[in-house]
């Protein structure tokens, strides 16, 4: 192994000379204890290095050792439920192992050496096989089949595959390609900061149906697409992302916490295991993956957490699963950029941060999508991303907000006056937007109901004008307002408290089917309807907002799915009408 010198260490940053042949972003070990760093600039012999522990004692003259390969993760049986810190270390053996707190230079495997998986061949001896093709299967959990994918760049035919239990090194197939014969065992590992290979990226064109109104209705994700959630401390991005996690429609969840508090994350580590995959009834943590990298630990490790996520999730992409990815939050990876350029003497850019966020970000963004797959078979993988950004104060013009949004699809803006008037999700239905409601307008029709997106644009033209008319009413009074403009009020009003805010500790109002969304959001919209109708026809608005049936409708959220479909609060909502014209007469 190649060996250079430590001129200079300042803080996470390490100085060492004598690296000549060493090679951009390879990995490094520093001193006597091997601790794990990255070059990320080299000026002649001299490598700049960003170390992932903590430096202290670390002085100049101690050894660099050069590997020569790239920071890179393991990837195979063994992923599916486990926690690691930035740069994959498993912290679950670290604390069966050595305690509480992690020491550096601790060198574990990230998977289990030790652990015997049942493979199962899914292709035969003498088969040709490319990238990307299945070998075979492991059932990780009851809800996970893991799949052992060809490795990148190999191609040929199967000399040999083997069925029963074997630990991830065990060699379970050879493969003969034109030069040599590859033996494949049953992980493998990836560089994080490159992208894995794919056959097409595909325009994102279904929903990624998460249950939660205001996002599913109003402000959709699609499966493979981005979303930025900023805001304020207190407004909800942790939540929020819980939510997803919990009740979105994708296969495998990948948790990025990425420098967030020790507190936020030890209820994350603490909550998901105990809780339900709702699909299954299932242990979430069957189907989840926690990258877990607290404000106390070293900062430049949050930098490497991010990519580490972000590889894991494309691998079982690769497999063909649809696989969402909360990085929780991007601001803290920002402040760990900010903090190596400036340890650097890079020229800074807007409030200190490197001239490069935008592309760095960018860069993370663009590993999302929907994807045909590498392989002989035609299978259809989904990365959704969605980045949480903490700017300070709820400052959206914040660089790294403004930098995201750039990229980005979906933008959910949390409001703190919101959150503490108790509407949860608190997220602003005027200032947030959704680039993909053209992509899924098709899905909608056909999979929900026709008129499904002229309800939505309704919906959304009525909260507008609840804006403007607050505005006036804040003036003039409401009672100036004309009876039209008092309805959409009430309307609005309805749209806000029965349809957008939702109770996450109520069984039936914490998830909400799309078909359900529909129908409660068609009640609201057609009861607007037939009062406009009815005060056309000079009925008192008092009497209007009297009729019964308003209650029932605000009710249906609590409903189950099968209560609401049986419901016909439509012929309900008519027939009042027809009382109330009749009364009125």
């Amino acid at each position: 192994m190649k060996q250079g010198e430590i001129i200079r260490v300042a803080g996470p940053l390490v100085v060492a000379s004598g690296c000549l042949g060493a090679k951009m972003y390879d990995m490094v070990q520093i001193g006597a204890m091997g601790l794990i760093g990255e070059i990320i600039e080299l000026r002649g012999e001299d490598a700049f290095i960003q170390v992932y522990e903590d430096t202290t004692g670390i002085g100049p003259g101690e050894p660099v050792y050069l590997t020569g390969e790239p920071l890179s993760v393991e990837l195979g049986p063994g992923l599916i439920s486990a926690i690691f810190d930035g740069i994959q270390r498993p912290l679950d053996v670290i604390r069966e192992q050595q305690g509480d707190f992690v020491t550096r230079g601790v060198d574990l495997p990230s998977l289990d050496r030790q652990k015997a998986w049942a493979f199962t061949p899914l292709v035969s001896e003498g088969q040709e096989v490319m990238e990307g093709d299945f070998l075979g299967e492991v059932e990780e959990t009851p809800l996970i089949k893991h799949r052992i994918m060809v490795p990148s760049g190999i191609y040929g035919k199967v000399k040999g595959i083997k069925q029963g239990e074997f630990p991830v090194e065990h060699v379970v197939a050879r493969v003969e390609t034109e030069k040599e014969t590859v033996e494949i065992p049953m992980f493998q590992t990836w560089p994080i900061r490159r992208n894995r290979r794919v056959s097409e990226r595909l325009m994102p064109n279904e929903p990624l149906v998460t249950g939660q109104r205001v996002l599913d209705t109003l402000f959709p994700l699609a499966k493979g697409g981005t979303a930025c959630v900023p805001g304020p401390f207190g407004s909800g991005k942790t939540v929020v992302q819980h939510q997803l996690a919990r009740w979105s429609d994708a296969q495998i969840i990948v948790f990025v916490a990425c420098g967030e508090r020790g507190n936020e994350v030890a209820d994350l580590l603490l909550s998901f295991p105990e809780l339900e995959d709702p699909n299954t009834g299932r242990p979430l943590m069957e189907r989840t993956i926690i990258i877990a990298n607290t404000s106390n630990m070293p900062v430049a490790a949050r930098e490497a957490s991010i990519y580490t996520g972000m590889t894991i999730a494309e691998y079982f992409r690769d497999m063909g699963y649809s696989v969402a990815l909360m990085a929780d939050s991007s601001s803290r990876w920002a402040e760990a950029l900010r903090e190596i350029s400036g340890r650097m003497e890079e020229m800074p850019g807007e409030e200190g941060y490197p001239a490069y966020l935008a592309s760095r970000i960018a860069a993370f963004y663009e590993r999302a999508g929907k994807v045909k797959c590498l392989g002989s078979d035609e299978r259809i993988g989904a990365l959704s991303v969605i980045g949480a950004v903490s700017p300070p104060g709820g400052d959206l013009s914040d660089p790294v907000v403004q930098s995201t949004l750039k990229v980005v699809k979906v933008f959910w803006a949390l409001d703190d006056r919101l959150a503490n008037a108790r509407h949860f999700p608190a997220i602003n239905w005027l200032n947030s937007y959704s680039l993909y409601v053209e992509n899924i307008k098709d899905f909608w029709k056909t999979e929900v109901a026709e008129d499904f997106v002229a309800l939505r644009q309704e919906a959304m033209r009525l909260l507008e004008e609840e804006a403007e008319l607050q505005e006036i009413a804040r003036l003039v009074g409401v009672e100036s307002l004309s009876l039209k403009d008092r309805l959409i009020l009430e309307s609005a009003r309805s749209i806000r408290e029965d349809f957008l805010h939702q109770n996450a500790f109520h069984p039936q109002d914490t998830y909400t089917s799309l078909r359900k969304q529909y129908l409660m959001l068609r009640a609201i919209i057609h009861f607007h309807g037939a009062a406009l109708k009815a005060l056309e026809q000079g009925v008192e608005m008092e009497s209007i907002l009297g009729l019964e049936v308003r209650e029932k409708m605000s009710k249906i959220k609590f409903l189950s799915e099968e209560d609401t479909a049986a419901l016909d609060v439509y012929i309900e909502i008519d027939g009042a009408f027809r009382e109330l014209l009749k009364s009125e007469q």
